[in-house]
């Protein structure tokens, strides 16, 4: 073992000789839990903000889309195959097309009747949002008699109708693009599933069936509102979008999933860019106290340190020694911060201990997404901050008199 090393070790070690190094010794605890904590909190605000991003996109997108493509009037899209073969063909980065039809509506069980939005979807895959958060029954869109279809609908949309599942409720659509009568066309639909999301935004509202069912609903024929693309590699669905825009041209429009959810992915995006900075300045804190902490072992130690000088030791190496100290109290409490972190994570992770309002915040319960290199980024931070906190005091030590530094021990 280095010399520097083992007297950094002595140093460190709580003894209970003297009043004053049982104090040095506490204040060595309060520093190391003060590291302990800024890079647990750091670690658990990033954890956090990343588990909220990835929840919001994954469900987003098993709602929506990658890219979805309209007109700018709206108007309904006609041969509509056509153009899903044609987009499939001129844009390798496409993985699938799938045309869907959007409109609002009313829908009635009993004495309720709610407003909703009717979708209707051409195909259901199992990275749906609809497949994903199924609760209960199956996603059904089959036609069961003249008239008649599946549909599967949120759990706060049944609940609040009053039906169960299986239960027949009655939707009444406007006809077509322009309403051409006063009459809404009204048909029945049978509850087959049920689907959670805790995402309020299509829990709500949102009645999901088959294309042939909405376009029978809304006289829209053979035609759709749109189409749904998802891509091999979301990164690149600005520059796909465009891809989209040039093959189509007008009267197509092509927004992306960032472009259609603008206002929740800046919200993230402005969480994410002050809380490092602000939990950041803990851990600076923290490393401030190292300073403290090793001025005071300065004073405390200065004897022995006048002692190693007389003995032949450098001002290099005593400067080492308390750095030594100082990086100890780092890679310990950078440690520590690490398991606390983790462990709070992970704990909210299986056992979902702080519920969120899903109306606000679009899911049940604080989101939880580990990403190594959050830990790897807040250690190196915090250890580094540490060690360069320590300098001073060890800048300080190396410096003493020897003579003095006995004389007045």
């Amino acid at each position: 073992m280095a010399f520097t090393t083992f007297v950094a070790r002595r140093f460190l070690q709580f003894q209970k000789s003297s009043r004053s190094q049982n104090f040095i010794s506490f204040v060595t605890l309060i520093s190391i839990a003060g590291v302990t904590l800024g890079v647990a909190s750091l670690i658990i605000a990033l954890t956090i903000l990343g588990g909220f991003e990835k929840e919001l996109k994954e469900k987003v997108i098993g709602f929506t889309t990658h890219i979805q493509v309209t007109t700018y009037t709206n108007q309904p899209i006609r041969y509509y195959q056509n153009v899903e073969a044609k987009l499939k063909k001129e844009i390798p980065n496409i993985r699938s097309v799938s045309a869907f039809i959007a409109k609002e509506g009313m829908v009635n069980y009993g004495e309720s009747t709610e407003g909703i939005i009717v979708k209707g979807i051409e195909k259901v895959s199992g990275e749906s949002g609809i497949q994903q958060y199924l609760i209960d029954g199956t996603v059904n869109f089959d036609k069961i008699s003249d008239g008649m279809y599946g549909c599967v609908v949120g759990k706060k949309l049944l609940k609040t109708l009053g039906a169960a599942i299986n239960d027949t409720v009655l939707v009444f659509g406007l006809q077509g693009h322009i309403q051409t009568s006063l009459a809404p066309n009204v048909m029945a639909f049978v509850v087959k599933g049920v689907y959670e999301s805790g995402m309020s935004e299509y829990d709500d509202i949102y009645f999901f069936t088959g294309i042939p069912a909405v376009q029978h609903l809304i006289n829209f024929e053979q035609a759709v509102s749109g189409f749904e693309i998802m891509l091999n590699d979301i990164n690149s669905a600005p520059e796909t979008a465009k891809e989209v825009m040039d093959v189509l041209g007008y009267p197509f429009n092509a927004k992306t999933l960032f472009q259609l959810y603008r206002n929740l992915f800046t919200w993230i995006e402005l969480q994410k860019e002050p809380i490092p900075l602000i939990l950041g300045l803990i851990i600076t804190v923290a490393a401030v106290n190292i300073v403290g902490t090793l001025l005071m072992l300065v004073l405390e130690k200065r004897k022995q340190v006048g002692i190693l000088r007389s003995l032949g030791a450098s001002r290099s190496s005593i400067k080492r020694i308390f750095l030594i100290k100082g990086a100890i109290i780092a890679f310990v409490g950078t440690l520590l911060g690490n398991v606390l972190g983790f462990l709070i994570c992970w704990s909210q992770q299986q056992y979902q201990f702080f519920s969120l309002p899903s109306a606000i915040y679009f899911m049940k319960t604080v989101p939880i997404y580990f990403k190594p290199e959050n830990f790897i980024i807040v250690s190196a931070i915090s250890i580094v901050l540490c060690i360069l906190a320590s300098y001073v005091p060890a800048q300080l030590a190396a410096k003493l008199d020897p003579i003095k530094a006995i004389r007045l021990g």
